[in-house]
């Protein structure tokens, strides 16, 4: 009977065997670590809580400043940026450094790009970079068509729509890869109230610009999204209206109250948390139900 051909291969000492496995064991875990970075979720580099850095625009107040705080919380140093009130921003600085977090604020007109690049060369200096954006910064002036004064239009769109721009396109060229972009939209989208169209349309902008721009940052793990809150308890909507007024979209709205800028905060917050990335390129309704 002839011999396998295995028998006259050279028998390897238990050293030899050691040694060939101290070669091979880091090869193959390297190798899974390859094909893991392959497969359907492309690898980020993990960063620690405390590494993480948000820039939220218009945040001395209303929505901005409860969207600041809350991710002040989520862990995250922060970037207040506000156009007039100072004071008003600091406070909001020290709210979250009394919590234990970290925030400066710069002060920055939206609508100018030069001013919205030092906003984010302010960031950068103090944080290093940048990993979560939030376009909050708008404002609003309500008339019919036929009485909308052609300032009121021009400033809206200056800093609703063209602010949203500036803040976005500087947004795509520093957010870290595996980031979280947020404009905010409105509900008013949907509603279409009267005296509301030119800002509505302002508005309209920040759901094609999420939509887009979640597009041209394929490859990059970046979710891009807007947030279009409904009737919320803030001064941009409660100014100028009657009680009655206000209480007419409370009928409205199934909840039966006015939203709070926390309601809208937490939106964001789960939207920039390590389980949101896989909403990308939407327009979520934070409502309530009105729409």
């Amino acid at each position: 009977m002839s011999r396998n051909q295995d028998d006259h291969r050279p028998r390897l000492s238990r050293r030899d065997l050691l040694v060939t496995a101290s070669t091979l064991v880091p090869a193959v875990i390297a190798g899974g670590a390859l094909a893991q970075s392959n497969g359907a979720a492309p690898a980020v580099p993990a960063r620690g809580a405390n590494d993480k850095v948000a820039l939220v625009t218009g945040s001395s107040r209303g929505i901005g400043a409860a969207i600041a705080g809350r991710l002040a919380r989520d862990g995250f140093r922060v970037t207040v940026n506000y156009l007039r009130n100072r004071d008003l921003a600091e406070h909001m600085v020290r709210q979250i450094e009394a919590d234990g977090g970290q925030a400066i604020a710069v002060q920055a007109d939206v609508s100018d790009p030069t001013a919205v690049q030092r906003l984010f060369d302010a960031n950068d200096a103090a944080f290093g970079g940048i990993d979560v954006v939030v376009a909050n910064a708008g404002i609003m002036r309500l008339a019919p068509f036929g009485e909308m004064a052609d300032e009121d239009f021009d400033r809206m769109l200056a800093v609703n729509a063209k602010g949203g721009f500036n803040t976005l396109r500087e947004a795509a060229r520093r957010v870290r890869d595996g980031g979280r972009i947020v404009t905010l939209s409105s509900s008013i989208t949907r509603l279409r109230t009267p005296t509301y169209g030119p800002y509505a349309a302002t508005k309209a902008a920040q759901d094609i610009y999420a939509s887009v721009l979640a597009k041209e940052l394929a490859g990059r793990m970046i979710s891009v999204n807007a947030v279009a809150p409904g009737v919320v308890n803030t001064p941009l909507f409660t100014d100028g209206k009657t009680p009655q007024v206000i209480e007419g979209f409370v009928q409205r709205t199934p909840h039966r109250r006015l939203g709070e800028p926390e309601d809208i905060a937490n939106v964001v917050s789960a939207l920039c948390g390590p389980d949101g990335d896989w909403v990308n390129g939407e327009v979520v309704y934070a409502n309530g139900g009105i729409v």
